[in-house]
């Protein structure tokens, strides 16, 4: 049995719009292989050509597969094996011959549409991998109608199909158990990387994320948003210095002191807020200033970092609190040498100038630090000029330009010199509210580096050295400058109305994102939980729980089923009457419809009694053949009424 034509152009668009998404993230020559495996199956039909055989086949298998291992260097974990899905799956149109083949093709291509869906569950590619279910459903209806073409009712019955399999998508979504992790483990892909604040800073690293305006994380407070000025959000601790490099210590081979419970002196009730973290494939989760306490399976250090046991991969969200009044405990001795190593080999202007505070109290030293940032000609500049070998004399003495990474490591270079203990913190500083929702954002672009210097009376206590600069000697952009100073005609719009429209857009983008993230994507046990509670329904049990799922499912299909019956029943239940009708016709004649015989062999009988009838009576019995057995088609249950109608025997 062969595959119709109008079957096989419909699953070959259905797959274009399948290997889409896949072909913008595969290496350029893998998407242009299944580009060309793609055109070549519809030259084939375009141009009725010969399918390619046995041997031609199989040399292309081994091109794809070993392009497959020589660019991930392995056929397992999600991008190789997606890669390699989808150059089998182009790879089969190749020997696309028999129903068989096609529905075979159908299923690989749903499967690659969920696969998708692992390393993208934005809301735009949601919607887009259901038109493309959409359109493989639609083209499994075509491939079983070989009547066709009928393009309009393929779409229809898909989008009827889908519609009855929405109630048990729902069912399944809410009440089905959810466990308190993946069903399964897939290999990380050490290839991928996503935009994250480095463990580790020199100059240049945050540079790149000020540029950035991704979204980093959000913030849902539970009571009034702190000010500004205390919205520091921790990342990784910088101790150790080679002059240049500023590194943390190791979470996976720490000192004894390391994971010690630290001590934190307050008066003030911990501030809560639910944290939603973007994947940033670090250790970390970025928390405000101080934690108070560390979440399950998430270890609080005694530098108050919050350390993951394994690198964040997928969107997580935290209940966390925080103290934004503090006062830390006592510094032991393993500390006070990390948080005084120097290279003593380097920058010997910068030690020279710190020789000159060495005698002061280090409350005078830090206030010392920052007079001269404040009083020598130092600007703020995202482009400053590149650094050498002695990078902190260079800044200090010499460019004098920066941004924050710049004046946080030569501060705590400063501060060590003059034999304060310091340390530099990166995290992120600050964030914007969402006007149209009740949750704070913070983006890449506000990424920040500061320091902390432990003075014996308070404590480690956080400066913030970019901050002492006046606001005049920031450099504003190329590009802004440009802006600002043209004079083009298209700049004599209201601007501001323009500006303040996009953000509107923007932040219901956003909101809707949130909403996305929160309820669908980060629906975990947890969240199944409070809503069961909020139902009456959690008092069953999970296994109680289960029960009521699957009754859910059996009445829902029990409801399809009798729809289905319904419809049916009743279309045929017509089509009885206006045979029985035209029998009554044809009874005084002696030729009503023997018991044994089908409506075919009884139009035959008509016709060689009555060759006058034999027309008539053909048409009649197609068209109850057509009704009875193969499809409800009201306009041909119109055109039979009519036929019986006008049947004068």
């Amino acid at each position: 049995m062969s595959i119709p034509l109008h079957g096989r152009l419909w699953l070959l668009a259905a797959l274009a719009a399948v290997l889409l998404p896949q072909l913008f993230r595969l290496p350029v020559w893998l998407s242009l292989f299944c580009l060309a495996l793609l055109g070549w199956r519809l030259a084939l039909e375009l141009r009725d050509w010969q399918l390619p055989g046995r041997g031609l086949r199989l040399l292309f298998t081994a091109i794809g597969l070993g392009s497959v291992l020589l660019t991930y260097r392995t056929l397992f974990g999600l991008e190789a094996g997606l890669a390699l899905l989808s150059i089998m799956l182009s790879l089969k149109l190749l020997e696309l011959r028999t129903p068989r083949d096609a529905m075979l093709t159908v299923f690989l291509g749903w499967f690659l549409v969920a696969g998708g869906f692992l390393l993208d569950q934005s809301i735009l590619l949601g919607l887009y991998l259901l038109l493309t279910v959409f359109l493989l459903t639609a083209a499994l209806i075509a491939l079983n109608h070989p009547k066709g073409p009928r393009h309009k009712d393929y779409l229809r019955r898909a989008g009827l199909l889908l519609l009855q399999a929405l109630p048990f998508m729902l069912l399944l979504f809410v009440l089905f158990p959810r466990l308190p992790g993946p069903l399964w483990g897939l290999p990380e892909d050490s290839q991928r990387g996503r935009t994250g604040l480095s463990d580790h800073m020199e100059p240049g690293s945050i540079s790149e994320l000020v540029d950035s305006d991704e979204v980093a994380f959000r913030v849902q407070f539970h009571g009034p948003v702190p000010p500004a000025n205390q919205l520091y959000w921790r990342g990784p601790v910088l101790w150790t210095t080679d002059g240049r490099r500023w590194d943390p210590i190791s979470h996976k081979a720490p000192p004894a002191w390391f994971f010690a419970t630290p001590t934190l002196q307050t008066s003030v009730e911990p501030l809560r807020y639910t944290l939603t973290l973007e994947p940033h494939q670090q250790h970390i989760v970025l928390a405000l200033e101080m934690a108070a306490e560390a979440p399950d399976k998430i270890k609080l250090t005694a530098d108050y970092q919050l350390i993951l046991p394994r690198k964040l991969s997928s969107r997580q969200r935290y209940d966390l609190s925080a103290y934004t009044s503090y006062q830390t405990g006592a510094l032991n001795e393993f500390e006070r040498r990390h948080a005084l190593q120097l290279p003593q080999d380097l920058n010997p202007r910068t030690h020279t100038l710190a020789q000159e505070w060495i005698n002061d109290p280090p409350a005078e030293i830090v206030r010392h630090a920052l007079e001269y940032f404040r009083q020598q000609n130092f600007w703020y500049s995202r482009t400053p000029p590149l650094l050498g070998r002695q990078a902190i004399d260079e800044f200090l003495f010499v460019t004098q330009r920066g941004f924050c990474e710049h004046y946080a490591a030569a501060f705590v270079t400063l501060m060590r010199a003059s034999g304060v203990p310091a340390r530099i913190v990166t995290g992120y500083q600050g964030g914007e509210l969402n006007p149209l929702a009740d949750y704070m954002i913070v983006r890449q672009s506000h990424a920040h580096a500061w320091a902390e210097v432990w003075l014996a009376e308070q404590g480690w206590l956080r400066v913030d050295p970019t901050a002492v600069l006046p606001p005049e000697r920031i450099e504003a952009e190329p590009d802004l400058q440009r802006f600002l100073s043209t004079d083009a005609p298209m700049f004599n719009t209201d601007i501001g109305r323009l500006m303040r429209n996009f953000h509107r857009l923007r932040y219901s983008w956003d909101m809707l994102n949130n909403a996305w993230n929160q309820w669908v994507l980060g629906y975990d046990h947890l969240q199944q939980k409070k809503l069961l509670q909020r139902l009456g329904l959690l008092k069953y049990g999970w296994q109680g729980l289960l029960v009521l799922t699957f009754s859910g499912l059996g009445l829902l299909m029990l409801w399809v089923l009798w729809g289905l019956h319904r419809r049916s029943s009743r279309h045929v239940d017509q089509v009885i009457c206006l045979y029985a009708r035209y029998g009554k016709k044809l009874r005084p004649l002696g030729l009503q419809q023997k018991p044994h015989e089908t409506a075919s062999e009884h139009a035959l009988r008509i016709a060689a009694h009555r060759p006058d009838l034999a027309r008539s009576s053909a048409t009649i019995s197609q068209l109850y053949n057509l009704l009875r057995y193969r499809q409800c088609n009201a306009k041909q249950l119109v055109q039979l009424r009519d036929a019986i109608r006008q049947f004068q025997p």
